[in-house]
């Protein structure tokens, strides 16, 4: 990130900025209000070429600019290692990028200030501004999707670490015998308690003969079950399902409790698509956290909350970012 970010509660500069979301397969790009509110959105696929996706980030800034109101300054979010100079350095989702100047490079286009930070610390500073994490100076928010993302809200701002590169939660090692990770290292966190970890999950218990039910979802074939045909049958009751939510929530719970253990935050929020299961996980992810928690009878509660803003978290906290560029007055 390349500008400090404020305290939770702050709004900066009272006008709109344009916040910014470098999917993996989208952009998406809205003018943002100082009060959180999304004005106008515009959204287009995202090219596999960087210099393609840096033009298209620009072409929706301009659209936006152009039908809404004049914004001073524009945040983007994008998955991958941001330094503190706005440079990409690497992107997971983005084949050869080494080292883009995202933020260089659309300052030159747009000619406003630009502030490029990490997706997930982008949804993590819009859940701390308007959602879920809102009056909390110590935060992590987590997001359960086909990998694992997080921020950490540290004294009220976003924890960047030394370089830029911290929150990168997923890729701690619980197991270094355990499964394989995407990014091709072993037992990371991400590998055990992600969506894509709970379909794996769903795929072992039904080759040993358990979860009919989710088999039958996946049309009988084995490989096609999904963490989200398991959830779906956990919400219709099925037994074998809830237990593997039960098993699924303590992978969750023991990196919760690693991460609360280092950091003591005030409240740790969940967000992705899990989260729609509500209290079908949270009750056993809540349970099996205050089990692994050091000491959990003996400190103040954890909260366990289910994010706010949903899909627009990114877009939102690069806007509210973005906000900090603007003098005020």
């Amino acid at each position: 990130m390349s500008s400090p970010a404020p305290s939770p509660g702050s709004t900066g500069a009272p006008g709109p900025t344009v916040g910014v979301d470098v999917g993996g397969t989208n952009v998406r790009a809205a003018v943002v209000g100082a009060d959180g509110s999304v004005a106008a959105e515009v959204r287009a696929a995202r090219p596999t070429d960087w210099g393609a996706a840096i033009e298209t980030v620009a072409d929706l800034v301009r659209q936006l600019r152009k039908e809404g109101p004049e914004v001073p300054a524009v945040g983007v979010g994008v998955a991958g290692l941001v330094d503190d100079d706005g440079v990409l350095r690497y992107a997971p989702n983005i084949a050869g990028v080494l080292g883009a100047p995202v933020r260089s490079e659309l300052e030159a286009r747009l000619d406003v200030p630009v502030v490029v930070d990490n997706d997930a610390n982008a949804a993590a500073w819009g859940e701390a501004v308007h959602g879920a994490a809102r009056g909390a100076a110590h935060a992590l928010v987590i997001t359960l999707g086909t990998g694992i993302g997080g921020g950490i809200i540290a004294g009220g701002r976003v924890y960047e670490g030394a370089h830029g590169f911290a929150g990168e939660v997923g890729h701690f090692q619980v197991d270094r015998h355990g499964p394989r990770c995407a990014c091709g290292d072993f037992g990371h966190w991400e590998a055990r308690a992600s969506g894509r970890a709970l379909g794996r999950m769903g795929r072992e218990r039904a080759a040993g003969g358990r979860l009919p039910a989710v088999l039958d979802r996946a049309g009988g074939e084995l490989e096609a079950i999904t963490g989200a045909m398991v959830g779906d049958a956990a919400l219709d009751g099925d037994a074998d399902a809830l237990d593997v939510i039960r098993d699924y929530a303590a992978e969750v719970a023991v990196g919760f409790a690693g991460l609360a253990n280092i950091l003591d935050p005030e409240r740790i929020v969940v967000s992705g698509g899990l989260v729609r299961l509500g209290e079908v996980l949270f009750g056993p992810l809540r349970a099996a956290f205050a089990r692994h928690l050091e000491a959990s009878e003996l400190r103040p509660r954890i909260e366990v909350v289910a994010a706010e803003l949903g899909e627009w978290a990114g877009v939102i906290g690069a806007a509210a970012m973005a906000r900090e560029l603007v003098p005020p007055g």
